[in-house]
């Protein structure tokens, strides 16, 4: 019997196949609840294949896998949270019920390296799978908001490691697993949720991880009322300029805002009525000024990186400033204008058509 048909003859209830996409996806990097393979019925695991293979790992990592799967929904979390804890597993033990630990944590064991504290049951509570793993999950339940929180960032909290990123490189290994196991197939990315307050929670979050910045108070209070619901029609932002922020947070740790809805806040400067930033209502452009810590000239190697990311997804029509900034670069979709080469502009003002994945 091969790998497909037996992990199938075994699925007791239909899969949930990307249970909520609130996001563009990139590798791992959406909130922990978002476009998520999983299943809410328990997987056999006596029905996994011997010839198993997922992700680059073999038929005893899958099983392990499995067994963290099953801790999840025995708890009754939402399927999102299984691929999350195999993610955890990948980075602490590469799957392996390990009985050993490392220089930082000597005494930790088993897949999710849990220490010698009392915090995690007995030594054969960390040894086992399944018992290891709804410790992991209780312990996750305990993170106010976990489900908005970038993976990495949640597992971290539970976890408690130096590097609160350590974990996003594991993410397209424990989807393709989560995948395996549920029979979906494996998507390369999420429709695009159009909802401005689902988009806007998940900017909140990262900005109370301090990993969105807005230089002005009134640009914060714009994103916090568009998820609030509480927005008025000059202070809204468009759901693209939203999805863009987001794409933006899911290729660089720390994304820098100066510019939103200037309608909402009065400003006439650059363009004046005429900017995206204002006409319609505004919101319908963003200017970055830093990402990961480095401040934009439209030019500069983070400038194009995200334009190149940006480019295949974004309507035709949208617009990018600061074409005298970076010489003769051409983009497919893109139409570029001059600006000031102290900031990155981007804005679908003079299009309707969405933001999808390529």
């Amino acid at each position: 019997m091969g790998k497909w048909s037996a992990i199938l003859a075994f699925v007791m209830a239909p899969v949930l196949v990307v249970a909520l996409c609130l996001f563009v996806i990139f590798f791992g990097s959406a909130p922990a609840n978002a476009c998520g393979v999983g299943t809410g019925s328990q997987i056999d695991v006596d029905g996994i294949a011997e010839d198993a293979t997922a992700g680059g790992f073999n038929r005893e990592q899958i099983v392990n896998a499995a067994y963290i799967a099953n801790a999840s929904t025995a708890l009754g979390l939402p399927t999102a949270a299984q691929t999350l804890g195999i993610q955890t597993a990948i980075g602490e033990s590469g799957l392996r019920v390990i009985d050993y630990g490392d220089g930082a944590g000597p005494d930790s064991r088993g897949l999710f390296q849990q220490r010698a504290n009392g915090a995690w049951g007995s030594y054969e509570d960390r040894m086992d799978p399944f018992i290891s793993a709804t410790n992991f999950f209780k312990a996750l339940q305990r993170v106010d908001g976990w489900e908005g929180l970038e993976p990495s960032i949640a597992i971290n909290r539970v976890q408690r490691n130096a590097d609160p990123y350590h974990y996003v490189k594991y993410r397209d290994q424990a989807t393709a697993i989560m995948a395996f196991l549920t029979g979906a197939p494996m998507a390369e990315g999420c429709a695009v949720s159009g909802d401005a307050k689902e988009l806007a929670t998940g900017l909140v979050a990262a900005i109370d991880e301090g990993r969105l910045r807005l230089l002005q108070s009134s640009y914060e209070k714009q994103i916090r009322d568009v998820a609030a619901g509480t927005d008025s029609e000059d202070c809204h932002i468009d759901p693209r300029i939203l999805q863009i922020i987001t794409i933006s947070l899911q290729k660089f740790k720390t994304v820098g805002v100066s510019d939103l809805n200037r309608k909402c806040t009065g400003s006439i400067l650059g363009a004046g009525v005429n900017s995206a930033h204002y006409r319609l209502g505004g919101g319908r452009a963003v200017d970055f000024f830093s990402l990961d810590g480095r401040a934009l000239t439209g030019g500069d190697a983070n400038s194009v990186r995200l334009l190149q990311e940006l480019d295949p997804m974004v309507p035709e029509g949208a617009r990018a400033g600061q074409i005298n900034c970076r010489g003769g670069m051409s983009f497919d979709h893109f139409t570029q204008f001059n600006d000031t080469c102290n900031h990155l502009h981007l804005d679908v003002g003079y299009t309707d058509g969405p933001v999808v994945i390529s």
